[in-house]
C-alpha cells in the first residue's frame, strides 16, 4: 500500500473562555507532501434511508454506513483515488471537526500494539464521523469505537468542538487512544508530535481512553516514570526530528500566546507544556497569525535576514505544499442557527486571507464546489495558489501589498459577519438557510475579487522587476 502519511499539519485549540468573544476554536492548516494537493469546499447533504457500505480507495477499509446522516461541510480532496480527505467541517448540530494532526508513537509501544493495514486512516475520518455526533465529546466517544472495530491504520490527532466544549484526541497505535476535554480558559497546540501529557483516569468529565490502556502498558512494562501516567512519554518520541521539525513550531505559538510564561523554553525544548492559559484573550486573527506564520521576526524565518543555517533549521508552520488551512469558529454571542463560521484559506496561508462561510449553508459557491485539473483563476483554489506563487517571487517587494490587502479583506468579513447576523435575527428554518447560502455566496465573490484585483496590480508592477533591464542613455 503506498503511503500518504508524509502529511504534516498544525493544530490550534482555544476554550470558550479563553477567546475574546466566548467562541470555541478548532483550527488546523492541511500540509502535503506536494507543493500542489488541489482542495474543495461543499456542502454534504443530509440522508435517510441509506442502505450502502464504504469502502476507502485508499486502504481498502470497508464499513457499513448508518442509514441516516447529517448534511455537514467538508473540505475534499480534488483527486479521490487516495479516499475522500474530507478533513474539516461542520454538522447540523454545530459539531465541527478537524482530522487530522499526523503523529507518530515509538517504537515500544508499536512493537505491541501495530498498526492495522486497513484500519481506519485519515482519508476516512470526517465522512464515517462527523455526519452522525451530536457533541464534541461524542465525536471522541464516535470514533474511539471505530477505532476499537477496525483499528487504526496510523497515528493521528483529531479535534472537535461545539459550543461548549473542545475536545483533542490522539490514536496513538493500532487500538489505543486518549483524549483530553480543553480547560475553557486555555488554548492548545499541537504539532505532530504527540503531545497530550498526563492522564487522570479517575475524571470521566475531561479525560477520555480506550478499553483497556492501563493494563496494556503495564503489561509489557512501557510506563518510563516512577509517579505519573504521561501518555506523551510512555508513547511518544523525542528524536532529533523532533526538535527540528515539531516543537519550533510549538514554542512559536507559545511565546506568542505566552510572551512572559514561554520566556525560558526554546525552540528545541522537550518538555513543552500542551495545553495553557494565555496571558490574554484570544481572536481570531490571532489563530490566522500563527497558521500564517514561518517564525516571523525571528531569526530562524526562512524569509527573513538570518543566516542560512538558521532559515533553515527548523520546519516552518505555514508552508508552500500547505494545501489549506481552516479555522471552525462556534460562536456563543449569537443565535445557534447561525453561529458556526467556517473559515477557509486555500493555498499557502502567509500569503493569502481567510474567507468566512456560514456552516448553515446547503450549497458552497461554484469557485470553491467546482476545481479544474488545471490552474483556471475562476477557481478559489488556484487563484490563491497563483497569488502566493507571486506574492513569494518578489517577497520584499510585495510584501507589504500583500499583508494590506489581508488586513482590509479581514475587516471586511468582520463587518459582513456582523450584517449577516443583524439580518439573520429575524429568520427561520429553510428561510435561514437559503439566506446564509446566499450570503456566502456573495461573500467568496468578493474575496475572489479582491485577490484577483491585487494579482493582476503584483503582475503588472513585477514587469518593472525584470533582470532582463538596461538603462539607456536619453541622450542616445
Amino acid at each position: 500500500m503506498t503511503r500518504f502519511k508524509n502529511s504534516a499539519c498544525t493544530s490550534i485549540m482555544v476554550g470558550k473562555k479563553a477567546s475574546m468573544d466566548g467562541s470555541t476554536f478548532i483550527a488546523r492548516n492541511e500540509d502535503r507532501v506536494v507543493a500542489i494537493e488541489p482542495k474543495r469546499f461543499i456542502v454534504q447533504p443530509a440522508v435517510s434511508g441509506r442502505n450502502e457500505t464504504y469502502v476507502s480507495p485508499y486502504n481498502k477499509l470497508t464499513v457499513k454506513l448508518p442509514a441516516t446522516g447529517m448534511r455537514y461541510t467538508a473540505t475534499p480532496s480534488g483527486d479521490q483515488s487516495m479516499g475522500p480527505n474530507e478533513e474539516d467541517g461542520f454538522n447540523e448540530e454545530n459539531v465541527g471537526e478537524s482530522a487530522t494532526e499526523s503523529v507518530y508513537a515509538n517504537d515500544r509501544v508499536l512493537a505491541y500494539d501495530p498498526y492495522v493495514k486497513n484500519g481506519l486512516a485519515e482519508d476516512s475520518m470526517t465522512n464515517l464521523v462527523l455526519p452522525y455526533i451530536h457533541s464534541a465529546r461524542e465525536g471522541v466517544e464516535y470514533l474511539g469505537k471505530l477505532v476499537a472495530k477496525y483499528g487504526s491504520a496510523e497515528g493521528n490527532g483529531v479535534q472537535f468542538n461545539d459550543q461548549n466544549e473542545v475536545w483533542y484526541m490522539e490514536i496513538a497505535t493500532g487500538h489505543h487512544w486518549v483524549a483530553v476535554r480543553i480547560p475553557d480558559d486555555c488554548y492548545a497546540v499541537a504539532a505532530n508530535q504527540i503531545a497530550i501529557e498526563k492522564i487522570n483516569f479517575e475524571d470521566s468529565d475531561n479525560y477520555l481512553w480506550s478499553d483497556g490502556i492501563e493494563e496494556f502498558v503495564n503489561l509489557h512494562g512501557l510506563n518510563p516514570d516512577n509517579d505519573q501516567w504521561n501518555f506523551r512519554h510512555i508513547f511518544g518520541t523525542n528524536t532529533q526530528f523532533d526538535h527540528h521539525y515539531n516543537t519550533p513550531r510549538v514554542w512559536f505559538a507559545q511565546r506568542y500566546f505566552n510572551p512572559v510564561a514561554a520566556a525560558s523554553q526554546t525552540p528545541e525544548s522537550s518538555e513543552i507544556p500542551f495545553i495553557r492559559k494565555p496571558e490574554r484573550k484570544i481572536a481570531v486573527e490571532d489563530i490566522q497569525y500563527i497558521l500564517k506564520s514561518h517564525y516571523n521576526e525571528t531569526k530562524y524565518d526562512p524569509l527573513g535576514d538570518g543566516n542560512e543555517h538558521d532559515r533553515k533549521v527548523y520546519r516552518a508552520i505555514s508552508l508552500s505544499r500547505t494545501a489549506q488551512s481552516h479555522i471552525l469558529q462556534m460562536r456563543n454571542n449569537v443565535d445557534s442557527k447561525h453561529a458556526a463560521v467556517q473559515w477557509i484559506e486555500m493555498g499557502v496561508p502567509s500569503f493569502n486571507a481567510y474567507v468566512p462561510f456560514f456552516a448553515n449553508a446547503d450549497d458552497t459557491d461554484v469557485s470553491y464546489r467546482e476545481l479544474p485539473k488545471k490552474m483556471d483563476l475562476k477557481s478559489a483554489f488556484w487563484l490563491n495558489e497563483a497569488l502566493a506563487m507571486v506574492v513569494e517571487a518578489h517577497y520584499s517587494e510585495f510584501n507589504q501589498a500583500d499583508l494590506d490587502f489581508q488586513k482590509e479583506l479581514g475587516e471586511w468579513c468582520r463587518r459582513k459577519i456582523h450584517e449577516v447576523d443583524e439580518h439573520a435575527k429575524k429568520l427561520d428554518g429553510k428561510q435561514l438557510t437559503t439566506y446564509l447560502t446566499g450570503q456566502n455566496h456573495e461573500i467568496a465573490s468578493h474575496c475572489n475579487a479582491k485577490a484577483k484585483e491585487l494579482l493582476f496590480n503584483l503582475m503588472t508592477q513585477g514587469t518593472e522587476l525584470s533582470k532582463l533591464t538596461f538603462k539607456m542613455d536619453p541622450n542616445l
